[in-house]
């Protein structure tokens, strides 16, 4: 097991940021960890690294506890932070070759690492003088470089434009051909396109831990519909298997259902029963921001 998190809770004063959470991680999958700004995702992350120290709980990374043995922790585990700390004066190589002393690695492992993240083309500037696609491709250089085998990637694509998006995809996706990646975004549609599991944290804790697969699969049905006249929330509730009703504007609906089955045929009759009339019908498609949205919301 890659990563073990178990009870875990952290405290700061009053506040907890982290509430009895727990999930496994095993090797070789591309993990999502997702959830709303002060959901507790940076916090989870920043203790998996041993960067900060939990109040309550066990963290284990490849075997190593993060309390007992944090250098262990440290030397397997490569650590993007949301906020990229970079030298900006100093050139590519130059700031590869620090981290390179720092963990005690070969210096040929600098060419290996600039070819493997696309760096070869900008290798010779200053990092003050790239992209900010370029530059987040130095950060993964300098947390791969000591070839660690997990990977924690806080919100690593954001701010980066399409083209940049797509080659940071495509790096993280075959960097996790061989590593552990645990990655946090507010961006789902990188999640579908990346990972291979789904983590939802809400007010500091677990509301979701799937496959992404089952995950979809096990969506609620959505339909939105818009009557022709005004109609009350209370008389929506009447329609079988609803779960929840949310009012779009005017006379537009947004329902959910706990059901597979197609409700639209029940949507219309309960139109004809109720004197109403449906101008439009649509049953949405699942998708994980919806999903997002209803544990999150």
């Amino acid at each position: 097991m890659s990563i073990l998190v178990e009870n875990t809770t952290k405290l700061y004063g009053k506040q907890k940021a982290l509430n009895q959470v727990s999930f496994e991680i095993p090797s070789g999958e591309i993990v999502g960890f997702l959830g709303p700004n002060g959901a507790g995702k940076s916090t989870m992350m920043k203790i998996i690294t041993a960067y900060i120290s939990k109040t309550k709980g066990t963290v284990v990374v490849n075997g190593f506890d993060v309390d007992k043995d944090p250098l262990e922790v440290k030397r397997s585990v490569g650590y993007l932070p949301e906020h990229n700390p970079l030298y900006l004066d100093l050139y590519i190589k130059e700031y590869l070759k620090f981290h390179a002393e720092i963990h005690k690695v070969n210096k040929e492992r600098i060419e290996e690492i600039i070819e493997l993240v696309g760096l070869s083309p900008e290798q010779n500037k200053k990092i003050s003088q790239l992209s900010k696609g370029y530059r987040q491709r130095v950060g993964l250089a300098a947390a791969l470089l000591h070839d660690p085998e997990v990977l924690i990637l806080d919100e690593p694509t954001t701010g980066l434009d399409p083209n940049q998006l797509a080659d940071i995809r495509n790096l993280i996706k075959e960097i996790g051909k061989t590593k552990t990646v645990l990655l946090s975004t507010h961006i789902m549609q990188e999640v579908e396109a990346m990972c291979d599991r789904v983590i939802i944290i809400n007010k500091g804790e677990i509301v979701a831990d799937k496959k992404l697969e089952d995950l979809l699969k096990d969506q609620e049905q959505i339909i939105e519909v818009e009557f022709d006249l005004r109609v009350e929330k209370q008389l929506l509730q009447k329609i079988p298997n609803i779960k929840t009703i949310d009012n779009i504007f005017n006379n537009t609906w947004h329902l959910t259902f706990d059901t597979k089955n197609d409700m639209r045929a029940q949507i219309f009759d309960f139109a004809k029963d109720n004197g109403l009339r449906t101008l439009q019908l649509q049953q949405k498609i699942n998708s994980l921001e919806s999903l997002f949205h209803n544990l999150t919301n």
